[in-house]
């Protein structure tokens, strides 16, 4: 699995992509971060003795799309509030349908544990992607601190960080250029009523 840190920030840079027009509360944000590490939870299932193939074992049912479907659902009626809300319930269950599918999709993509089972509960298979280039992240605060995780860090930085700031960045602009023309526009048409 990718590093906490990177779950969250993939999740803002499709936060930032998906999410409806005007600007978004900071609980939006935060979500966003929250969801997108979710799925992790069920590393509780070490604890309680759960083999990692068990279906409520890591990357089990927690990283699967109906979870995150489902789980995007209960999310977005918690979080809309208000008539305005409402109306962005498509976009927003999009939004975090993506933030938390996002978590299963970069572990797939990491260069260690059993595969993520995709589908449970529907199939118990468990998948990895044929190009994994994602350094997978150590379990827990004291291995993290290593020279390991400084190399999980670097590695995340170029296959996470730098693409999720790519999108996050075309997006701002994407969405700034009609403002911006439109501004340049109106400017254009104050000029020539006041030359005349």
């Amino acid at each position: 699995m990718p590093s906490i840190m990177s779950h969250a920030i993939v999740a803002s840079s499709l936060g930032m992509a998906g999410r409806p027009p005007g600007r978004m509360p900071m609980r939006y944000w935060v979500t966003l971060a929250i969801v997108a590490a979710l799925p992790d939870a069920d590393v509780i299932g070490f604890a309680l003795g759960l083999p990692y193939g068990h279906m409520l074992g890591h990357r089990g049912l927690t990283h699967s799309l109906p979870f995150a479907a489902v789980l995007a659902a209960i999310v977005v009626r918690l979080l809309s509030r208000g008539r305005e809300w409402h109306r962005r319930w498509p976009a927003l269950w999009a939004v975090m349908f993506a933030a938390i599918a996002s978590h299963g999709v970069l572990d797939a993509l990491t260069n260690g544990g059993q595969g993520i089972a995709f589908l449970a509960p529907l199939s118990a298979a468990r998948w990895h992607f044929p190009w994994r280039p994602i350094l997978v992240s150590p379990i827990g605060i004291g291995p993290f601190f290593s020279a390991y995780g400084v190399r999980v860090l670097q590695n995340e930085f170029i296959w996470l960080w730098l693409p999720s700031l790519a999108v996050a960045a075309v997006t701002a602009l994407a969405r700034r250029g009609p403002r911006a023309a439109r501004g340049i526009e109106s400017r254009a048409v104050e000029a020539r009523w006041a030359g005349e």
